[in-house]
């Protein structure tokens, strides 16, 4: 083979102040008035709002083209398999929302057939999640707490509590605070929020769902030794929950012998009733908290899958799609729903392809929830208790990002751990908002204080390094006054060529 002959080559080009090149290539200047714009945006036309409806609804533009003989069966597989996780992961998240189990089954179904309709991702699993209901848990029992609820009993002597009213009252807070997030999303959605999911970096998710996971594990615990300490509230009370847990384990477990069982799961749906309204102003941080970590942990999964299968996700109608379900849900008492990680790669491995897997799941749930509901009533909640801390070994591994991040960026690396020890100190909710704040900080922080690197061309390449990473790089002789320049220059003035020269790190 003959040797490949080398051509030396020049290529020289001025540097451009952007006055010159406004002069040279004639920018178009915008003159459409406000009032122009105010027109065209409330104007509507044939295909306007065909696009508008196709945009508001997806599944009207792609249940129409959707291919039964390459999809249905995966679907059908995968919808089964799929509601099936469903029936034990939302009993057992019902018990973390302190709802009766028959709500986590109703919040298996109303939420995704809403989803069907309004949802852009063709493979996340929605439905009940742990820190979601870990989340309204803490609501729950905030505003019904046991104590409300205590009445003496003439023939014992001694005070007890009237469950019966206490999970009336709870569901119709968890309802209540459902139906408010939804809101909260739909609205959110409608002026294009979307973008708030950039301020929800993945250390700071990843760390926030591990500090919740320690919150659920430590709710599950009174199940697991079969006590009943008092629950607590408010900044450190997983520190109170854990003392009391140990106390009432070490004075009373080994005289109690009633297991804790679901109890009853009546057959058939509820009928849809209000929110009640009056609730709504004690519980308006929690619901936008839910309705951010709801929309930020779907929307990440969901781009995950979107990126791999190659399609695109809607981030403006997630918010409406999950906004719909919550605010539908709340109506028939479910509890706040995102998605699962679980549940999602089920999906996805059995086969699922579209939304109607989801749908199909939900009809799974149906069948359970009208006949065969009751034979699950004698399950011990310490089972319920197992599956939560089986569905939680995923988040866990997340403890392993912490060494991979400072190998990659520590930033990242104090975010994560940051984000952490706030979710787990200050609860779910206040740690949410002081974990988004520390990270706008570092953001604030790097955007602020850039470091830049001046580079020079590696001998007979037309590679360029920083000079001071490399012994033989050589500095261009005009580099030095371009530097100046653009030192002080940099915020005012654009420069057309010669990018190559700095490095912004």
């Amino acid at each position: 083979m003959a040797e490949r002959r080398r051509v030396d080559y020049s290529v020289h080009r001025d540097v451009m102040h952007k006055e010159t090149v406004d002069n040279v290539f004639n920018p178009i200047h915008n003159t459409t008035t406000v009032r122009e714009k105010v027109q065209k945006s409330v104007s509507c036309s044939g295909p306007r709002a065909k696009k508008c409806l196709v945009g508001s609804v997806p599944v009207v533009s792609w249940l129409p083209r959707y291919s039964f003989r390459e999809n249905i069966l995966g679907d059908i597989i995968s919808g089964i398999s799929v509601g099936i996780m469903h029936l034990p992961q939302g009993m057992a998240y019902a018990i973390l929302a302190s709802v009766p189990a028959v709500y986590g089954l109703y919040s298996s179904f109303y939420p995704v057939l809403v989803y069907f309709i309004f949802g852009t991702s063709k493979h996340i699993s929605v439905g009940t999640y742990a820190v979601m209901s870990v989340m309204i848990g803490g609501v729950t029992e905030r505003l019904a707490p046991d104590s409300a609820f205590s009445v003496f009993d003439n023939v014992t002597g001694e005070a007890i509590i009237n469950t019966t009213l206490r999970d009336v009252e709870r569901v119709k807070v968890a309802a209540a605070v459902t139906f408010l997030s939804g809101i909260f999303q739909v609205l959110l959605g409608l002026v294009q929020f979307g973008f708030v999911v950039m301020y929800l970096s993945e250390p700071l998710v990843r760390g926030y769902t591990t500090g919740a996971a320690i919150h659920v594990i430590v709710s599950q615990l009174k199940y697991t030794f079969g006590i009943s300490p008092t629950r607590f509230s408010g900044p450190l009370a997983l520190i109170y929950i854990v003392v009391a847990t140990v106390v009432s384990w070490q004075v009373d477990l080994n005289g109690r012998y009633g297991i804790d069982v679901v109890g009853g799961i009546p057959s058939g749906l509820q009928p849809p009733a209000l929110p009640k309204v009056s609730l709504f102003s004690q519980v308006i941080g929690d619901a936008f908290a839910i309705s951010v970590v709801g929309y930020g942990l779907a929307i990440s999964l969901g781009r995950i899958f979107a990126l791999k299968y190659g399609y695109k996700v809607d981030s403006n109608q997630e918010l409406i799609a999950f906004g719909l379900s919550n605010t539908f849900g709340g109506i028939f008492q479910c509890f706040a729903i995102s998605c699962s990680m679980s549940r999602s790669m089920v999906q996805v491995s059995t086969g699922g392809r579209s939304q109607v897997a989801g749908a199909l799941s939900a009809v799974v749930i149906l069948v359970i929830t009208m006949w065969i509901g009751q034979l699950f009533e004698d399950l011990p909640k310490a089972m319920l208790a197992a599956i939560i801390y089986v569905n939680l070994q995923g988040i866990m591994k997340q403890f392993m990002d912490i060494p991979a991040l400072w190998r990659s960026n520590r930033i990242d690396m104090v975010v994560w751990i940051v984000t952490f020890v706030l979710t787990v100190l200050l609860n779910p909710d206040i740690g949410l908002a002081a974990s988004i704040a520390f990270s706008l900080l570092t953001v604030i922080f790097r955007t602020q204080l850039p470091t830049y690197s001046l580079l020079g061309q590696i001998p007979d390449t037309d590679i360029y390094r920083p000079l001071n990473s490399y012994e033989q790089v050589q500095s261009l002789e005009h580099l030095q006054s371009h530097l100046d320049f653009l030192e002080s220059n940099c915020n005012t003035t654009g420069i057309t060529n010669n990018f190559t020269i700095f490095e912004l790190q």
